[in-house]
């Protein structure tokens, strides 16, 4: 199947493509095919990495390489090989830009993580003592305005951690607010730059201002509240017993690290569409922040009345900004590089100029869109995304909008259409499965289509 859509994605009007031809186009040469191949076995198993076990990033980078060797054999002596050098450093511009901003979201995540904060929030909600259904409805809330900040992966591993630890043996509702806590993670990531790659893709692209996401505020929420409105009357309103858990304290700096994340996301910004300069200096802009406030923060914790009075208590360590860094998603970072020279390359080849042809030339640009967010229930979202920007189709705006709201919430069709999905079936094994995921998946349908409907109606 995954075979098919891809190959439905980028071989459309592949017999026109002899009379379409342009001076690039090899898409009816065996350059091409070959080219083609490499991504489509690539792409397999980066699908069956759970039982291969072979990290996702090692199959694309490969592909990558192999695609743009074959790119430059194939314009040897052709008098287009500056072309080539031109196009494979503007994909890899585009992939260093992505790569810095994410270096440096991710260690200030991990930064928070080290200080104790989410814990904290774990422990807070366990003791509180909510029922089982205002749990599904605030886990799935805090999922969805978390992650627009701290992007949807990690807050739904964070939200299926005080899930598991609350729920226990009651398989039903650790099954459900799992279902519910994917949804508003991704709903909650469609709405804002920094919740997922894709939209930090479409803002960095500049196809969408900042300010203008939050136009599919209401969208996303329609998204998340319709299914979950339906499912929360499955889940128990009695209350889960307390658990002996002890309250972990923030360790020292961890809500001034929070604050100084918000500063850099604000950096960003402004530097973005205040200065015009690209996101990403904003972000490395704002590591400084953390560096600089990590030497004072360890000076204070190696004082001699810090020692005495407060590092007793153990609520505190030296904190090694360089660990946090080390401590990033690496195979996730060396993942979107082979995806991006990959899709970079076939679009060099002529691909995705047939494809964009195809798609918004013969559907129209609200088919097209709304058909990529079903697509992303089963292809990941951003290979289909970054074609959809190398394609850079005429739209407007609100289709631009659309595609970006379809692309980020189409992943929740089905638990294998978005990391933060397949992260909690390996996370909740034995009680968030496929199948669990699967039998809501008409519901699911109809929150997708309810955020399309409000888009149209609000936008």
């Amino acid at each position: 199947m995954n075979v098919i859509l891809i190959l439905g994605l980028f071989l459309p009007q592949l017999a026109l493509a002899s009379t379409t031809a342009s001076a690039h186009d090899l898409t009816a040469t065996w350059y091409g095919y070959l080219c083609l191949s490499f991504f489509i076995i690539a792409y397999l198993i980066v699908v069956f990495e759970e039982k291969l076990h072979l990290r996702k990033s090692k199959p694309v980078l490969i592909a990558a390489g192999l695609i743009w060797i074959t790119i430059a054999i194939a314009m040897r002596n052709s008098g287009y090989e500056e072309s080539v050098k031109v196009a494979i450093r503007h994909n890899f511009l585009e992939y260093t830009e992505l790569f810095f901003f994410l270096l440096v979201a991710m260690t200030y995540i991990n930064a928070i993580a080290e200080r104790g904060v989410f814990i904290w929030l774990r422990d807070w909600l366990i003791q509180k003592g909510f029922s089982y259904r205002q749990l599904f409805w605030i886990t799935g809330f805090l999922a969805f305005f978390i992650s627009p900040v701290a992007d949807n992966l990690t807050t739904a591993l964070i939200m299926c951690a005080v899930i598991l630890a609350i729920g226990k043996d009651n398989a039903n509702f650790i099954s459900l607010s799992c279902i519910n806590v994917v949804i508003a993670a991704n709903a909650g990531g469609a709405f804002s730059p920094f919740g997922d790659i894709t939209t930090l893709m479409v803002w960095q692209k500049g196809m969408v201002e900042f300010q203008d996401f939050f136009k599919i505020f209401l969208p996303s929420l329609a998204n998340y509240l319709v299914p979950a409105f339906i499912m929360s009357f499955s889940i128990s309103k009695s209350k889960p017993e307390k658990n002996s858990v002890s309250s972990n304290e923030i360790k020292i700096g961890g809500i001034i690290m929070v604050l100084l994340f918000l500063a850099t996301i604000i950096t960003a910004v402004s530097f973005h569409s205040i200065l015009y300069l690209p996101p990403v200096f904003g972000m490395m802009f704002g590591l400084g922040y953390l560096k600089i406030y990590s030497f004072f923060l360890n000076k204070k914790i190696n004082s001699k009345y810090f020692k005495t009075s407060i590092l007793k208590n153990n609520i505190s360590t030296n904190f090694d900004v360089f660990d946090k860094i080390a401590k990033a998603e690496w195979d996730t970072l060396f993942f979107f590089y082979g995806v991006i020279l990959s899709v970079g390359g076939l679009g060099y080849l002529g691909y995705l100029t047939h494809t964009s042809e195809f798609f918004y030339g013969s559907f129209g640009a609200t088919t097209a869109n709304i058909s990529i967010g079903v697509l992303s229930a089963i292809i990941d979202n951003i290979p289909i995304m970054f074609a959809v920007l190398t394609m850079n189709p005429e739209m407007s705006e609100f289709q631009w909008l659309l595609v970006t709201l379809t692309a980020g919430v189409g992943g929740s069709l089905l638990s294998i259409g978005s990391a933060a999905g397949v992260a909690l079936m390996g996370q909740a094994r034995g009680h968030y499965t496929f199948f669990s995921h699967l039998k809501w998946a008409p519901v699911i349908a109809l929150g997708y289509f309810a955020s399309i409907l409000a888009h149209f109606l609000i936008n």
